[in-house]
């Protein structure tokens, strides 16, 4: 059985997969994958710029997938790995959708939904950052050197 860390890792490297496909379509580069057990059943890169949506963050996308895929807009059993710490945005759509588990690789201390404090995930949700932390912030970091 694989540890919850190689299966954290696998999962987030899909989501940094997403991120790339975001990367060249110029987008900030932050993917996301929703897992119900072992199986991807949503995936979602930044598309704000692709469709002038300020909404269409990579979050979105992939909770929108899941519940789709699943037919059904709670996601109790399902992860959500996704390359940067959510947004308040995307947090509160986390809630909404009870999704079970928030995991990310890169911190947001900017913008991240732990900068303004307080639960905004739904009260059963387990959250936890971290993951691939490295490599899911170089990848921004290197959009934003290169703006510049």
């Amino acid at each position: 059985m694989e540890s919850i860390v190689g299966r954290d890792e696998n999962f987030m490297r899909l989501a940094i997969i997403e991120a790339q496909k975001a990367l060249k379509k110029g987008e900030v580069p932050i993917g996301a994958v929703v897992v119900c057990g072992d199986r991807v059943v949503g995936r979602g890169h930044n598309l704000a710029e692709t469709l002038g949506d300020a909404t269409a963050h990579a979050e979105m996308q992939a909770l929108t997938a899941a519940a789709s895929s699943l037919g059904g807009k709670y996601l109790d059993k399902c992860t959500l790995y996704v390359t940067v710490e959510p947004c308040v945005m995307c947090a509160g759509a986390c809630y909404w959708s009870q999704i079970g588990e928030v995991v990310w690789g890169a911190d947001d201390s900017k913008r991240g939904f732990s900068t303004v404090g307080g639960r905004i995930l739904h009260p059963r949700t387990v959250a936890r950052g971290g993951v691939l932390a490295e490599e899911c912030g170089a990848v921004v970091s290197r959009f934003f050197e290169k703006l510049r």
